[in-house]
């Protein structure tokens, strides 16, 4: 692409790509968040026609569009190549407005424009990247020759900052959720015995399901939890929960252990939930979660359920069996004491722990008898887990997905 195509000097340009890259919005699916202001945008001014769109190298492509059937055009057939530019000439005032561009030399040439049932009418604010640059632009149009009076102008501008923040909000949650994936745990190789495979598939950029693991002395850790709600505020108070169990539960190690078991996951729960007792009330939601510690040499397993429901043992001859047993989510009754139930994996044994995004993918009814069918299928943790992500590929979860899978390895 030449400068001229772009209107701008080839460092600006190479600045200002950069930035739209850094979004990670090209090409992604089209979001409610963004077809509202378009919505909006036609409703207040009375067009037939707004845009939300991100200038790519050569194209200009639309994030939202309402009014044209494009998912993009070349990017030297466009105006809104001269509103980018305007962004840097004239940064006091972006706005670009043209009464009627089909009379206008500088754009009456350009495809779409003028004509029957043309474009005529064009007004478009640059949006910025995380730097600073722009990266598109909001734009609505008319069939008809028109403008804009101050208060109109304002109202724009309005809009174009809504635009602007839903565009500051995907940098955030693209950080967001980098975050969230750093804090699952790292791989746990060369387990005396077992094997594990692990998976979290947030629905949208970030979740509020979450797994952990982490050895003991004579054992392993495994948690699942599932807090209430979707997204930025559901991630932030996962992590909290995260924090909170893991905590407990070295605490417990360290200072309280039982000699016959690794760990007391009913204590967990309960001290947990004491601990983020707080936290549950200001923000009014609940956790479910399933905690269990399985012993190395015994292969006994401590669990503890707070309202999870979804955790289940495939036995070597593949009859699954679900664990049972458990009380309420955490923060829906203050002082409540959680108590632990026991199990046993004995060699080619599997435990298994999921979310209920999984359970969601296989059965519209969310049949758990869904869930041990799907477990049977499946012998070992890597094959469950590379199952459970097929599923996402072919159909996209409108909810979390994860699954903890747990073998004790039969002896050579």
């Amino acid at each position: 692409m030449t400068p001229e195509a772009s209107l701008l000097p080839e460092h600006l340009e190479d600045e200002r790509m950069r930035d739209v890259e850094r979004l990670e919005l090209l090409d992604t699916p089209r979001e409610e968040r963004f077809d509202k202001i378009t919505r909006m945008a036609c409703r207040v001014f009375g067009v037939p026609m707004a845009s939300l769109s991100l200038m790519d190298h050569d194209r200009q492509w639309f994030k939202s569009i309402l009014g044209l059937e494009l998912s993009d055009v070349p990017r030297e057939r466009t105006v809104c190549r001269t509103t980018i530019a305007r962004a840097y000439e004239q940064p006091e005032d972006p706005a670009l407005v043209i009464p009627d561009a089909a009379s206008d030399p500088a754009f009456m040439d350009i495809p779409g424009i003028g004509g029957a049932g043309g474009i005529r009418f064009y007004a478009g604010y640059p949006l910025f990247g995380p730097t600073g640059h722009p990266v598109g632009t909001f734009c609505i149009y008319d069939t008809e020759e028109r403008n804009l009076d101050p208060d109109q102008l304002d109202t724009f501008a309005e809009l174009a900052e809504w635009a602007q923040r839903e565009l500051d909000r995907s940098d955030e949650l693209d950080r967001a959720a980098e975050i969230q994936n750093q804090l699952l745990p790292r791989p746990l190789p060369d387990l005396p015995g077992y094997e594990i495979a692990t998976t979290c598939l947030p629905a949208f950029m970030v979740g509020g399901d979450f797994y952990d693991h982490y050895r003991l002395r004579e054992g392993l850790v495994i948690t699942v939890a599932d807090v209430m709600g979707k997204g930025l505020g559901a991630a932030i108070l996962s992590s909290a929960v995260r924090s909170s169990l893991r905590g407990v539960g070295r605490v417990l190690d360290r200072f309280g252990r039982r000699p016959v078991s690794v760990l007391d996951t009913g204590m967990v729960l309960t001290l947990g939930a004491e601990h983020l007792a707080d936290d549950f009330e200001h923000t009014g939601t609940f956790v479910t979660s399933f905690v269990a510690a399985v012993e190395f040499s015994t292969g006994q397993v401590d669990y503890a359920d707070a309202g999870h429901g979804l955790a289940a043992i495939r036995r070597a001859d593949g009859e699954v069996e679900p664990l049972h047993g458990g009380g309420p989510p955490l923060g829906i009754f203050p002082a409540t004491t959680w108590t632990s139930e026991t199990a046993q994996l004995d060699p080619g044994d599997m435990l298994v722990v999921c979310s209920d995004g999984l359970l969601d993918l296989l059965d519209e009814q969310s049949d758990p008898a869904a869930l041990c069918r799907f477990v049977a299928a499946h012998t070992t943790p890597e094959a469950l887990v590379a199952a459970a992500r097929a599923l996402t590929e072919s159909d996209p979860p409108l909810d979390d997905v994860t699954v903890v899978a747990v073998r004790r390895r039969v002896a050579p």
